[in-house]
């Protein structure tokens, strides 16, 4: 007894079956969360160790190098890559796909742990940070309100933020701008010189009275106390009164004698604005498995709230930027194109189905198998992301395939006046065969995917398991319900031309009759001329070839979109103040915000850069502007990337002497797309030829914004003291450097507490000018016998300009080019790139390696590439299993290549990319255009087996199998329309995708009904040669 007769004798059992199904899949749906992407974690694991004050070549030598030797024997390492940074050393530790992080992590930091005592006293603990989407911040703010400035930020680090940090799934929240309070005291250097104190008396006095100490306990028999000491500084007045020395008997010096105290802001190193209003910038990131939109939508009910509480403060919080917005208007447009497709099927089976019956019992399969697929999403972890809702939108055709060629068979017995349980099981076993290798061959080509070890292996396993899962789910519904909906509503179709409808049904049947026994003249005709049919084949093939030559189809590995949204960066000169910056980067923003087709501009003047990538230091040269454009409706169709240009233009002939840089932001983060990182031993050899790869890519078209990661530093002056002359004036090297920092820094290791909360007490100079070289030579020190001498009595002064960074791949000296891609995907441009080098090859010593987008997609297209190898070869041996032959399946695999053609006209003719996701619409094609040749094969070898001559069977079969052929081809093609026309969020991916498989379908429609029997017909008249020849033998 089989599975089809079981659910015609006892349909209770499946639908029991299925009913769990549905259960399953509903309580899946409802626990399944929003996500733009699947978490395609790079492993990339960085590390990144504050060595305060130090020198980039300090830094390299002290921290860089002894971290670089603890890591050397790390499992999984790929390559390692170094930058030493004034202040701070950051290690990129690329692992090898597959390497399990966590557990790479726990053995870096054990490394660590065990050389941290070599590093120097004052570097802060190495912070180990895995690189991924998720680290992005996913909003970005703008906090304003009536209080007085530092009030509000005080508020905003004491009351507000603690509140949003509490939630569950926020991590860290970075602030930008505001002004902070700091109790300042200046310090007069005349009045040190008159009372002989030297600035680190007075530092020294400070820091030791404003401290609270425990000092012990009392204790009785019957009672225990403890002692403390209480010195803490309340009011200002308590640190003018601290006692600084006494240089006559009765007659102190205090504070307020030789400084001012005040309350002050503390220096200010970045601002943070939204169109042109100031405010506090913050910037929230996620945890790592939190869910974004409910993150978002938890902070945003708590910002209402802290507004309401604060409301006569008018306290605001402006949601500059929400990146769950993308992900919600992804995920609808994505559902709509579902529903769309849905509807889109629905009416290609009534017309060819011919009955509102027949439809409905193929359309219970869309239900049944996309629930069971969110079951499955549900059971694995997987969330309602763009590739897993892709892919069901992109099967809606490929789940009625199965139930739509049981039903026609059925039909056809039906018709035949066969009584509903016969026809239905006769029907159901005559095809069942057919059925079950199609459906194999759609399954067996995602297979593959599920063993990669690629950087886009997890984005495209979501994809697979959904498509897989929902696959075989339509497989069973074939095998049961639809026989068993057959064997109960099923008749015999008679159509009356009694309305419009049924009229325009039976047009349609005879215009269907027709095409059919067109099609069986024009095989007859092809099967007596081979050889003119073959060489039109072989010219589509070299047309098809001479087109991808013309280069209109470009490269890249995901398509950022077009999201109306971009970042411009501008970096001054090295030297430039925060101040100075604030002042030009102001009139450039308000420049922007006149352009009426700017929605709004997120100005972040000196703070930490956003983007993937970014190593979290701001610099006071540097600020970041997000830009946000109207929408296309209002800005009639702009492309954010024409806007870009010209406003850099225009922004370039204003402002000389900035480096602007742009790039446009996607759906996905990206670093710069094109990376080349150049080692050896010798560094200098490696600058060189870092220089001369940056003038050769600058010249290539769509590069843009070249940049070198090495470059000249900021410019210092080195105070290098005489040893002999400073030891007889009574001073050691570490009191100067005392000394000099609180005259140009000031100490802060002081606190004032008001109401509970603590503010920093700064302690410097006053009156002191801090802009020149002169300011260095003249400073005063007052050595401990109370006499004043200037720095030029025992140190020379020398101007130097260090390096601002150093860099190291593998323990060589290295140098990274980056570019951004504008105008050109950015795998052409690369490709240009290789181009040139391999005219014109690197000096001997020199190596190279590609890093961000680029080395990925090498990865990515090398990975799918084999996959669609192995694909084919898993395709015919499916077959060979199937069929118990090893040349028929063969013949049915014709269908493939002759889809290629039109997938890379149909690339051309939408200009699309060659894309992941265009690759992807390849591999998926390979199972979709076997399916008609399965049909055609399958039915010609069961007619021969009836007794038929070849020639005969194959135009029988291929008439026969028409309709089924034609309905399935075409609901898969109509269905995919919604997805290929789409706009809107996340168009750009889809559109590729959907165009690449319409066009393959189509393409090979019009081929392999002609070419699989044709090369059927050729494999046949070879044996009927050699089996006669063997007769006569």
């Amino acid at each position: 007894m089989n599975i089809t007769e079981i659910s015609i004798k006892r349909p209770s059992l499946i639908i029991v079956l299925f009913s769990v199904f549905a259960l399953l899949g509903v309580i899946g749906y409802k626990n399944l969360s929003y996500e733009l992407m699947p978490d395609f974690n790079q492993p990339v694991v960085v590390i990144k160790t504050v060595y305060p004050g130090a020198e980039p070549n300090e830094v390299e030598t002290s921290v860089s190098r002894k971290i670089e030797d603890a890591l050397s024997n790390l499992e999984g390492v790929d390559y390692l890559l170094t930058k030493s940074l004034p202040n701070a050393s950051i290690i990129i530790a690329n692992l090898k796909y597959g390497t399990d992080l966590d557990k790479t992590m726990q053995d870096a930091q054990r490394y660590i742990d065990n050389i941290r005592k070599d590093l120097p006293d004052d570097v802060q603990n190495p912070v180990m940070s895995k690189v991924s989407p998720n680290d992005l911040p996913i909003m970005s703010v703008s906090a304003t309100s009536n209080l007085d400035p530092t009030v509000f930020y005080q508020k905003m680090k004491d009351d507000y933020l603690p509140q949003v940090q509490q939630l569950k799934g926020v991590a860290e929240i970075t602030i930008l701008g505001g002004e902070e309070r700091e109790i300042q005291i200046k310090v007069d250097k005349e009045k040190l010189k008159l009372y002989k104190i030297s600035l680190y008396q007075v530092v020294e006095a400070v820091n030791r009275s404003g401290i609270d100490l425990p000092a012990g306990k009392l204790q009785t028999d019957t009672e225990n106390n403890s002692v403390r000491l209480v010195g803490k500084f309340n009011t200002i007045e308590d640190i003018q009164n601290v006692q600084v020395a006494m240089p006559f008997p009765n007659s102190p010096v205090y504070v307020k004698d030789i400084a001012e105290v005040m309350d002050g802001i503390k220096e200010i190193t970045s601002y943070s604005r939204y169109n042109g209003k100031n405010g506090i910038g913050l910037m929230i990131k996620k945890q790592g498995d939190a869910n974004a939109v409910d993150v978002s939508k938890l902070i945003r009910e708590k910002f209402q709230s802290i507004e309401k509480q604060n409301a006569n403060a008018d306290v605001k919080f402006v949601i500059t930027d929400d990146s769950t917005d993308n992900t919600i208007a992804a995920v609808n447009s994505v559902v709509f194109d579902l529903i769309l497709a849905v509807i889109l099927v629905s009416l290609v089976m009534l017309l060819f189905l011919r009955s509102f019956r027949n439809s409905l019992i193929v359309l219970v399969a869309i239900p049944t198998s996309l629930i069971t697929a969110f079951a499955v999403m549900w059971l694995l972890g997987y969330t309602l992301n763009l590739m897993t809702l892709l892919a069901m939108s992109l099967i809606i055709g490929i789940l009625v395939d199965d139930a739509t060629v049981v039903l026609e068979n059925i039909q056809r017995h039906l018709d035949k006046g066969k009584e509903k349980r016969t026809a239905a099981m006769d029907g159901r076993m005559e095809i069942g065969f057919s059925a079950l290798s199609i459906t194999l061959v759609d399954v067996v080509v995602f297979l593959p995917i599920l063993f990669l070890q690629v950087f886009v292996a997890d984005m495209l396993k979501q994809f697979s398991v959904v498509v897989i899962t929902s696959t075989l789910t339509s497989l069973l519904v074939g095998f049961t319900l639809t026989p068993w909906l057959a064997s109960r509503i099923g008749k015999k179709e008679d159509l009356q031309p009694t309305n419009f409808f049924n009229r325009f049904l039976l047009w349609f049947e005879h215009q269907l009759d027709q095409f059919i026994s067109w099609y069986g003249k024009t095989l007859n005709w092809v099967l007596n001329h081979k050889l003119i049919f073959t060489g039109f084949v072989l010219l589509l093939f070299v047309g098809t070839a001479a087109m991808m030559k013309q280069g209109i189809i470009g490269k890249e590995l995901i398509s950022t979109g077009d999201q109306g949204k971009f970042r411009l960066a501008l970096e001054f000169d090295k030297s430039t103040s925060i101040q100075q910056n604030n002042l030009v980067s102001g009139k450039i923003e308000n420049y922007i915000l006149k352009h009426p087709e700017v929605a709004t501009v997120f100005s972040n003047v000196g703070g930490p850069s956003t983007g993937i990538g970014s190593l979290g230091v701001g610099s006071p040269n540097k600020t970041e502007f997000t830009i946000q454009l109207k929408s296309k409706k209002e800005t009639d169709n702009l492309s954010t990337e024409t806007f870009m240009r010209k406003l850099r233009e225009d922004l370039q002939k204003e402002y000389s002497g900035i480096n602007f840089s742009m790039i446009a932001l996607g759906l996905i983060p990206r670093s710069a797309p094109i990376e080349i990182t150049l080692s050896g031993s010798d560094l200098n050899q490696v600058l060189q030829t870092g220089n001369d790869l940056k003038a050769v890519i600058e010249k290539i078209p769509g590069a843009d914004n070249v940049r070198l990661s090495v470059e000249a530093g900021s410019p210092e002056l080195k105070v290098i003291p005489d040893n002999d002359k400073m030891q007889r004036l009574g001073l050691n090297t570490a009191y100067v450097g005392m000394n000099m920092r609180t005259a140009f820094t000031g100490n802060d290791d002081a606190t004032l507490t008001e109401n509970g909360t603590e503010y920093p007490v700064r302690i410097w100079l006053d009156k002191f000018s801090r802009k020149n070289y002169d300011d260095v030579k003249q400073l005063n020190i007052i050595n401990p016998m109370g006499i004043p001498i200037e720095v030029s009595q025992f140190a020379e002064i020398e101007r130097d300009n260090s390096p601002s960074l150093l860099e190291r791949k593998d323990r060589q000296p290295a140098v990274t080019l980056t570019s951004d891609a504008l105008g050109r995907p950015s795998g052409t441009v690369a490709d240009d790139v290789v181009a040139y080098l391999k005219k014109n090859p690197l000096p001997n010593g020199i190596e190279m390696t590609w890093g961000s987008d680029i080395k990925r997609q090498n990865d990515s297209f090398g990975a799918l590439g084999s996959v669609l190898l192995i694909s084919f070869l898993l395709i015919y041996l499916i077959m060979v299993a199937l069929y118990d032959s090893y040349i028929y399946p063969f013949v049915a695999l014709f269908a493939i290549p002759v889809a290629a053609i039109g997938a890379f006209l149909a690339l051309n003719l939408s200009l699309s990319n060659l894309s992941l996701f265009a690759l992807l619409g390849l591999i998926m094609l390979m199972g979709l255009v076997t399916k008609n040749s399965i049909l055609i094969v399958d039915f010609t070898n069961q007619l021969k087996a009836g007794g038929k001559h070849y020639k005969e069977a194959l135009i029988t079969a291929g008439k026969e199998r028409m309709r089924p052929i034609l309905m399935t081809t075409l609901s898969m093609a109509i269905g995919m329309l919604p997805i290929a026309l789409a706009s809107g969020t996340a168009a750009e991916w889809k559109n590729g995708l959907a165009w690449v498989i319409i066009g393959g379908l189509l393409s090979s429609l019009a081929l392999t009904v002609y070419l699989v029997p044709m090369v059927y017909y050729g494999v046949d008249r070879m044996k009927e040669k050699f089996g006669s020849n063997k007769k006569q033998q």
